[in-house]
């Protein structure tokens, strides 16, 4: 959908707030530029903070549908369905608000003000706020991201339902315990190709209203004091008309972590001077005392303020009730059985099977007697949700959704089989006690689903409570604790094995690769997700996930984590071969490709359209995420990358023709010098079911069809 704002409308927000900033005094500017705005009751401004979190569902103020974790519905690759689910957020945000505000409730994570989506590039697999992101591929985060800011701020001409932010501004991307201070060095080349093409999109494209600058410092300046960031490339060569907020804190890391100021009054002169017109945190009220000494224009200032309370009318609350379309939204709405249902949906949507050895999955209820469910994430509530997550007024963890599926037909024996990370579960015990436990229930059990992987108190944001790598990064890509020694004990007791791994990143399963039947990647699928694997283990609903990052061997093959040189890192320029490629992902029926063919021989300005025809040629009805890859057939370019994605939904032995719009862009790569360039020459077009590399052809048995495309000219592209 076409998002439609009506630029005299939006003119019009930002002479009222002139008007309303020229009243103010010096020091009712300065505390309006922070996170906690306070009240000015004599022209009518009421208090307004502005830090509130929408992640994957509202989060952090009581109950509210709680969706897969953003990495998990990166999973989907499924566009109009990520803007379905963002509406969903901002109805409930809506109605929140609404309550909130009848109650005069108007503290933090009460606003209209979202902080997300993340639009960070998942670069390197330790990263522990990874699973805050849409994934490793500047196009798929693009794309998600894109409508995800759609679905948030909504498609009236007038009002923005609520106002999304598109973060870390830019390069962010760990390591965590370095945040404060590091300075990521990165090419040009680099920084237009992977790091900023998903925030462009959100600028450009979703007009998304906000941008969070990120902690690091990106080519020796901090982010939110970064001219070229925050001037040259957002405001100038972007045309962005929104507001600049900083990361909690980040601007006093200008002289304490930096070490780039000499103090409070300089890191705030910076920050604003830049562009920077709202803190999350306390130091803006030294901006009062900045201008007063000249260190900031007031005009500076006021430029700043006229882009928060534009953001601020844009969302309605100046106006009276009843003026918005959004005014009336009732608070039942929130974790209504309507939002429950997009939940359940949203979970088996983001399901990612891995592997079916002789079709071990779907499993048959009605063959099984008693089935085995082991491991610390059988019954993890933890890791259903990620971080930033709401309150849900009931989770569905994966014993729970399987011991609800079976009922009394089958009989279930549940272990928790060893601590997440701890070697023990009791602290009173020698180590692995609950080993035997393992293998009484696999003894008894017809079929073994074990339940490993992570959760959000091993992988996450620096100093998140209860983060047990302290950082919150990964320090390996292995099954923490005991995990690897209950996974082979399940494996030695002779019974099927289902491997359901719960995480927000790449694990180097290797051993379970070799070893064990299926394996299922369940993300952190939300509250209602131990009700969605059941549904996929017992066939009920056939997986569609595809990976949105790529699942590495070891970490002994990456480059060095502080290394933001994109050479060796993700599916687009890495030489190894994955243990499971970016885009893979496995069905319960087979899907075939035929008749590919493209509009015209020779890119033009207009790009090309490519088809073929989609046939499911198995057993079940599924879903197929059809996938187009383009290469420059020429030496020195990045691997086939993804510029296209299209679902289709068929049924046993139906088939549908399939069209996907390539433009200019597509062919085009950056230079050194960030000149985006489509070359003359020939161009490799891939139309399948994954990428077109030798591992993933290998895992799905099948070769994906190519064309070849040319370009007879040069274009430069802005």
């Amino acid at each position: 959908m076409e998002l439609v704002r009506n630029e005299a409308k939006n003119e019009e927000y930002r002479e009222r707030a002139r008007k309303l900033v020229a009243q103010m005094t010096l020091e009712e500017k300065a505390f309006q530029t922070v996170n906690g705005a306070a009240e000015i009751k004599r022209l009518g401004i009421k208090a307004y903070n502005w830090w509130n979190e929408a992640l994957h569902g509202v989060a952090r103020a009581g109950v509210a549908t709680v969706f897969p974790q953003a990495i998990s519905l990166a999973a989907t690759f499924d566009e109009d369905f990520i803007e379905k689910v963002a509406d969903a957020i901002s109805t409930e945000g809506r109605a929140k608000f609404n309550m909130q505000q009848e109650y005069d409730d108007t503290d933090i994570y009460k606003g209209l003000t979202f902080w997300s989506p993340n639009v960070n590039i998942f670069r390197d697999p330790r990263w522990g706020r990874g699973h805050e992101t849409f994934g490793e591929d500047p196009y798929l985060t693009s794309r998600l991201g894109v409508r995800f800011v759609e679905g948030l701020q909504g498609h009236d001409e007038n009002y923005m339902k609520a106002a999304a932010c598109a973060k870390h501004f830019a390069v962010h991307s760990g390591p965590e315990d370095l945040r404060h201070s590091f300075n990521a060095v990165v090419s040009r080349q680099d920084l237009y190709e992977t790091y900023l093409p998903a925030f462009k999109a959100c600028v450009k494209e979703a007009k998304v209203e906000a941008v969070m600058g990120a902690y690091n410092r990106t080519n020796d300046a901090p982010c939110c004091g970064n001219k070229v960031l925050l001037q040259d490339i957002l405001r100038k060569e972007w045309g962005f008309k929104g507001h600049v907020v900083s990361d909690c804190w980040a601007i006093k890391d200008f002289h304490e972590g930096h070490g780039v100021t000499g103090g409070p009054l300089e890191s705030v002169a910076m920050a604003m001077n830049n562009g920077c017109d709202l803190n999350c945190g306390q130091l803006f009220v030294y901006v009062a005392e900045a201008v007063k000494q000249g260190m900031v224009s007031e005009e500076r200032l006021d430029e700043a303020l006229v882009n928060l309370f534009t953001a601020r009318m844009k969302l309605g609350v100046f106006d009276e009730k009843g003026s918005t379309p959004y005014d009336d939204i009732p608070f039942t709405v929130v974790d209504s059985k309507e939002m429950k249902a997009l939940n359940l949906e949203a979970a088996e949507k983001c399901i990612t099977l891995l592997k079916n050895e002789n079709n071990l999955l779907p499993l048959d209820k009605s063959k099984i007697k008693t089935i085995g469910i082991i491991g610390p994430n059988a019954d993890n509530r933890k890791a259903l949700v990620g971080n930033y997550e709401g309150t849900a007024s009931r989770y569905y963890t994966i014993s729970e959704g399987i011991q609800d599926y079976v009922g009394d037909d089958v009989r279930v024996l549940v272990s928790e089989g060893c601590h997440l990370y701890k070697d023990s579960i009791s602290n009173l015990s020698k180590g692995r006690d609950r080993i035997s436990e393992v293998k009484g229930v696999c003894a008894a059990s017809d079929v073994v689903v074990l339940c490993l992987g992570l959760d959000s108190g091993l992988e996450g944001e620096e100093g998140d409570e209860g983060n047990q790598y302290a950082s919150g990064d990964k320090p390996n890509l292995n099954l923490p604790g005991k995990q690897q020694e209950i996974l082979e004990t399940a494996y030695e007791s002779g019974k099927p094995v289902v491997l359901v791994l719960l995480s927000g990143s790449a694990l180097a399963v290797n051993w379970a690769d070799e070893h064990i039947p299926a394996i299922i990647q369940g993300w952190y699928p939300g509250a209602q997700g131990g009700k969605a694997i059941a549904r996929v283990l017992f066939g009920d609903k056939n997986p569609e996930g595809r990976l949105p990052v790529t699942f590495y061997r070891s970490v002994e093959e990456l480059p060095e984590f502080t290394d933001y040189n994109m050479k060796g890192r993700t599916y687009r320029y890495m030489t190894n071969e994955a243990l499971y490629p970016f885009g893979y992902g496995l069905s319960y029926t087979s899907f075939t490709y035929s008749n590919l063919k493209a509009s015209a021989d020779v890119a033009g300005e207009d790009g090309i359209t490519v088809s073929a025809v989609v046939a499911n040629d198995g057993l079940f009805e599924g879903t197929e995420t059809v996938q187009v890859y383009v290469k420059a057939d020429r030496e020195g370019t990045p691997n086939a990358q993804l510029k296209g994605i299209q679902k289709v939904t068929l049924k046993p032995g139906e088939s549908k023709e399939i069209s996907v719009k390539l433009p200019l862009e597509a062919f085009a790569l950056y230079d050194e010098q960030a000149v985006n360039r489509v070359l003359a020459g020939n161009y490799l077009v891939y139309i399948g079911g994954s990428q077109p590399d030798s591992r993933s052809e290998k895992l799905t048995g099948k070769k994906v069809a190519s064309l070849t495309v040319k370009a007879q000219q040069e274009f430069v592209l802005k």
